[in-house]
């Protein structure tokens, strides 16, 4: 066995301000460099916000296939780790909830979110379980309200996959973060314990019209114990070292 090291972002939230997102995302990745992580991830929508009004989403949509989306491609292109990134897909008519996976600015595959939220039911849900490696370490994903639900981690660890990357954003009117604020590590935690798998997540932090996210950003193991974690209120990237095949 061997180790690899993983990464996850924790950021403040950019809306509608792409380059802003990825003047963050550059940064993270040079951080991520010189810890040698060999995966980074993002969270849940990172790249153009995580925007739960259809005109705001529609307005912001990047088709994979578009000049636009070869263009963040193009900034990409040196990053050293490969990159797990939230964003907004358009594919014709429909919008997808979707993570990128990224080497050396290249698609190399997407995961779109399965289960929605109430108010993201103008998003289309995905019905693939993708499974991806680096250096011999084979994960799956889960964007955020998916933890909630066992088969989407099942999904994942049928396909022999080890680590879990969740991609998340907890930006809640205060009310509802100071409520769930313990809550996301423990829903984490049953997915781990089901399935054996570890579990890596990247959330924001920061506030805004009367919201506030913490977090978490964190590391759990197949116990579904916390390994590691950010603090809660500050931007920041956690590096971790987890078990690889040869």
């Amino acid at each position: 066995m061997k180790t690899v090291r993983i990464a996850a972002a924790q950021t403040l939230e950019y809306r509608e301000n792409v380059e802003a997102a990825l003047t963050c995302a550059l940064h993270m990745i040079r951080k991520a460099e010189a810890e040698d992580a060999r995966l980074l991830c993002f969270p849940e929508g990172f790249l153009q916000g995580y925007l739960t009004e259809y005109e705001a989403a529609r307005r912001a949509a990047m088709d994979l296939g578009s000049q636009a989306f070869a263009a963040v491609m193009s900034r990409l292109a040196d990053a050293g780790p490969m990159i797990v990134m939230g964003m907004i897909e358009v594919q014709g008519e429909a919008l997808f909830n979707t993570a990128v996976v990224i080497e050396k600015g290249k698609l190399i595959g997407r995961y779109r979110k399965a289960h929605l939220l109430k108010g993201e039911r103008f998003f289309q849900p995905g019905t693939e379980t993708p499974v991806f490696t680096i250096d011999g370490l084979r994960f799956g994903i889960n964007i955020c309200y998916d933890t909630g639900f066992s088969e989407a981690a099942r999904k994942v660890a049928l396909t022999g996959a080890s680590l879990l990357v969740c991609c998340a954003n907890n930006m809640m009117p205060r009310a509802n973060a100071e409520k769930f604020r313990d809550m996301h590590n423990a829903a984490r935690g049953e997915r781990c314990r089901e399935t054996g798998l570890w579990l890596i997540s990247a959330d924001v932090t920061g506030e805004r019209d009367g919201r506030i996210s913490w977090g978490p950003t964190a590391v759990l193991n197949p116990a579904g114990e916390v390994e590691a974690q950010l603090p809660l209120e500050s931007p920041g990237l956690l590096v971790f070292d987890i078990a690889g095949e040869l």
